[in-house]
């Protein structure tokens, strides 16, 4: 059972969340907040596996990436999705620097929400492919791919590498790819192996780096 608090301005959105969750028969929704204060207060104590968090949190002086920086020097085990409407880059790297490792769009829609609590509660780090388009652009603006690492993965891990930065979760890079679930989970091993990393995101800016400190 994948343990899930959600943090979220918007009661409406925040009741409707709840009740997509609570359908899922692998999902317990243990906490909800919409108030920020209360969140970084309750959560460690509670403990969940996941967050959903809102980065726009109406009124309050505390933001969504104001609560994942506090949640994660008491309980830095604690994973982060963020759930929002914002595409812009900024907004993305602050919450990625702050310790998210999802983001999805609230359009994304109900399946996409659920899939991407699944990636990132088994290691991955989900993003709506309009997120994952705009972070390799911003690494392709720099570089190309970094040669030093093209020559270290295999093809299949480059075909990997380039679907994960198109946005797709594990599922559907192995659909891409006609390969099974478990084998993408491997190339994805491989890869953070190889680049010495931990995330997609991590993965993604070496690749598409020639950063001297990356070498």
């Amino acid at each position: 059972m994948i343990r899930i608090v959600i943090v979220e301005d918007d009661v409406f959105l925040l009741n409707s969340l709840q009740l997509v969750l609570k359908s899922n028969d692998k999902i317990e929704v243990i906490g909800t907040f919409h108030h920020p204060a209360l969140a970084i207060k309750e959560i460690p104590i509670l403990n969940p596996d996941i967050v959903l968090m809102d980065l726009d949190l109406g009124r309050n002086e505390i933001n969504g990436i104001d609560c994942i920086i506090a949640i994660k020097e008491k309980s830095p085990h604690i994973l982060f999705l963020i759930l929002t409407i914002y595409e812009d880059h900024d907004k993305v790297f602050q919450a990625l620097s702050a310790g998210a490792l999802g983001y999805i769009l609230k359009s994304s829609g109900k399946e996409k929400m659920i899939d991407a609590i699944y990636d990132l509660y088994e290691g991955g780090s989900p993003m709506s492919p309009s997120i994952a388009r705009k972070i390799a652009a911003s690494f392709n603006q720099k570089t190309a791919t970094n040669t030093l690492y093209t020559d270290i993965l295999t093809n299949r891990e480059k075909e990997v590498l380039d679907w994960i930065s198109k946005g797709k979760i594990e599922k559907e890079v192995a659909s891409e790819l006609y390969i099974s679930i478990k084998t993408v989970k491997n190339h994805i091993t491989n890869i953070y192996a190889k680049l010495q990393v931990n995330t997609r995101v991590e993965a993604l800016n070496k690749y598409y780096s020639k950063d001297k400190n990356n070498h």
